[in-house]
């Protein structure tokens, strides 16, 4: 309350001097994730994981060249819901992109998955091996008591048909979100945040926390034999720190403090690379937050911000940029 109350009131103050309150986004709208054949991911994410489609559409033109820095583009989109959150699909058409390294790692910078909460963690395990998933963990891994903040969590990672690490955990009933320990029959409830590998935690805070304007939601440090089995990296030591913005998933960081052999996010990547995912986060202005972005030395993907044509892509104007370790954030204006 006392937090609160504080930054009321440097909000009245800001209003009493004229002063203009910064940008900032008001939630995490979709993860976006490339894949190289729609047809075949929408296919596992609703039949295995049970994701729901909402539309599928397909684009082309300047303007989503120059929203993707990327000529010449052609792409087939899907959006699928689980619960209240929303993921989108995108396979490039033309041109197409690079597979990810057969050899990627979860200490590797370009790591990224979204976490799927369960009602039950043996029926969701029993379900991916009746599917024939291809394991990330060696199986699921339940996070021992003595870590206080992370205690009696049940997770394992797997992969998509092209490779992507996916996550589903189960939280006990003293954590996560209320709404996940709703009464329910269903098997997969929803996303709760989306997992990213980054080098240095304060450079990503400056971010997400100072100029996205997420706040910091949980942190904790992860090691031991659970932890290296979930994640697949021996001697896995890692400073996690959740943060998140007023509406949907939140976004976790992974700073592996051991080891500390990942490799870094490739300088050359583009949109239509299988590594590429696209976290969209909606805000009032794009434009507005497209001046913070700058302001911050970000590194912008698209050309400038972009508008789009009217009712094509369900938002009105966007901008992407990459956040310090490469990954790419979206900024979507209604």
């Amino acid at each position: 309350m006392l937090r609160r109350g504080f930054l009321g009131l440097i909000l009245s103050a800001a209003a009493l001097f004229g002063a203009e309150p910064r940008a900032r986004v008001s939630g995490v709208d979709s993860i976006g994730i490339t894949v190289s054949d729609l047809d075949r991911a929408v296919d596992f994410y609703t039949r295995v994981l049970t994701f729901e489609k909402v539309s599928e559409q397909e684009f082309a033109g300047s303007e989503w060249e120059h929203l993707q820095g990327l000529f010449g583009l052609r792409m087939r989109t899907a959006r699928l819901r689980l619960g209240e959150e929303f993921i989108e699909l995108k396979e490039y058409l033309a041109p197409e992109g690079r597979p990810l390294p057969v050899d990627s790692r979860s200490n590797d910078g370009w790591f990224q998955h979204i976490a799927i909460i369960v009602s039950d963690m043996d029926k969701a395990y029993a379900r991916l091996r009746q599917h024939k998933v291809r394991h990330a963990s060696s199986g699921p891994q339940r996070l021992p008591e003595w870590n206080r903040n992370a205690a009696g969590i049940d997770a394992f990672y797997f992969k998509d048909p092209d490779g992507h690490a996916l996550e589903v955990l189960a939280f006990p009933r003293d954590k996560g979100n209320a709404k996940w320990h709703r009464p329910t029959n269903k098997l997969f409830l929803g996303i709760d945040h989306t997992a990213i590998v980054i080098q240095d935690t304060n450079a990503s805070l400056r971010f997400y926390r100072d100029t996205l304007g997420m706040e910091v939601a949980g942190e904790s440090e992860n090691h031991g034999t659970e932890q290296e089995h979930l994640n697949n990296v021996f001697g896995a030591r890692l400073r996690i720190t959740a943060v998140r913005a007023p509406n949907g998933p939140g976004v976790e960081f992974l700073e592996y403090l051991a080891p500390r052999d990942g490799r870094p996010y490739p300088q050359d990547s583009k949109s239509n690379d299988l590594w590429h995912w696209q976290t969209r986060f909606s805000a009032a202005s794009a434009d507005d937050m497209a001046r913070e972005l700058r302001n911050s030395r970000a590194r912008f993907l698209s050309t400038a911000v972009v508008e789009l044509p009217q009712g094509k892509a369900g938002f009105r104007k966007s901008v992407i940029v990459r956040d310090p370790d490469g990954h790419a954030v979206e900024i979507a204006e209604q």
